[in-house]
């Protein structure tokens, strides 16, 4: 069946500025959004290019400090860092405010879409900034746009689950629901053991009426695609069907591709879409997000894929003429040698053994799965 699926997207965010040695490159949000136009996606009948807002105040203190907005509304280059700013991932930057308030305004107004009923699906490659914590930033993210978008379903009364496939562990949506039984929040990534932030071990599952709604599947480093999708498949699928969502939300991070600078996961495009194809499946609503990436062409062919997925559509192998003549990219598929991963593949098996074996004893039988 073919869905209605909105595409969130301003040039402003790709125009932002930051140093030239930071790893993150806002520029690759128009590499996305440029390749999807060549591809000739924004045609379709059922697809919709929406512009975002600027997410307000009282959006913002949902679920950060009065303090922290304050500093990141009038701070700009020179200015005393605080509240986790500073030299490296965070840096000071003149206009810094006007482009977090458009990425969370961008994921706010998805909500709103999905909510008002004129879509199924929306997707905002302008956030998925899922560290920043209610009064500081860290890790790339200012202003923690899945947290403010999760709230907005909420306060709309529909009942929300998260998954967050970033190399990455999504800890600030971790930190905001890891106490209530509301959202179930499940992360796939890299292992805290060997990646920032360091968390999102099996045993983090929530507390209070939480327990057994924060799910947590590390993965060792040099994951491929076979037991990446496999490891996901024993886990996702079974408890998004027992919590029977309205709507999932997901923040769809290619930072686990196997050219990623500053992670060690080594999924494809491929393998990268079968999961999200797989997200596909088990969403009533689904409210898709950008987040990690640090290769920009991986970014854009991953998030061209995501969006065609969104659409039920099938998009060839080889990018438009016009897209290859600027950008020299040619395939959306990987078609890379990845023979120096295969080595890695009984160990990453064994460890997603234990991951999965773990939750399954843990937290599958709060949802009346069966463990084991």
């Amino acid at each position: 069946m073919t869905r209605k699926a909105a595409f969130i997207y301003s040039d402003e965010l790709s125009t932002f500025v930051l140093p030239d040695s930071h790893p993150m490159k806002p520029i690759r949000l128009q590499y996305v959004y440029e390749l999807l136009r060549d591809y000739g996606i924004f045609d379709l009948p059922e697809a919709a290019l929406v512009e975002p807002r600027p997410v307000t105040d009282d959006e913002v203190l949902r679920f950060h400090k009065p303090e922290y907005l304050e500093y990141v509304k009038h701070v700009r280059t020179g200015d005393i860092p605080a509240f986790g700013f500073g030299p490296g991932d965070n840096p000071v930057s003149d206009g810094l405010y006007g482009a977090m308030a458009i990425s969370a305004g961008g994921s706010v107004v998805a909500a709103e879409l999905l909510a008002a009923g004129g879509f199924d699906r929306a997707f905002s490659i302008l956030g998925g900034l899922h560290h920043a914590m209610p009064g500081h930033a860290s890790g790339f993210c200012v202003f923690n746009d899945p947290v403010l978008a999760i709230q907005e379903l909420l306060a709309r009364g529909m009942k929300v689950a998260y998954v967050d496939i970033d190399c990455h562990h999504g800890d600030g949506v971790q930190y905001a629901f890891y106490d209530t039984d509301a959202v179930l929040n499940i992360s796939v990534h890299e292992s805290g053991s060997f990646l920032f932030p360091g968390t999102g071990f099996v045993n983090e599952t929530g507390t209070g009426k939480g327990t057994g709604y924060s799910v947590n599947l590390p993965l060792y480093m040099y994951t491929g695609d076979e037991v990446y999708l496999w490891a996901f498949r024993e886990v996702v699928p079974p408890l998004l069907e027992a919590f029977a969502p309205d709507v999932v939300v997901t923040q769809l991070g290619i930072d686990s591709h196997h050219r990623d600078p500053i992670t060690h996961l080594g999924l494809t495009i491929q393998g990268f879409s079968e999961a999200v194809s797989d997200l596909a499946d088990t969403a009533p609503k689904w409210l898709a997000l950008g987040g990690g990436g640090y290769d920009v062409y991986a970014v854009a062919r991953a998030w061209t894929a995501a969006y065609a997925i969104m659409l039920d559509t099938q998009l060839p192998d080889a990018i438009p003429d016009a897209y290859t003549e600027r950008h020299g990219v040619t395939t959306l598929w990987d078609h890379d040698d990845l023979s120096e991963f295969a080595p890695h593949q009984k160990d990453a098996r064994q460890y997603a053994e234990k991951s999965i074996l773990e939750l399954q004893r843990e937290v599958f039988p709060v949802h009346g799965l069966r463990s084991g």
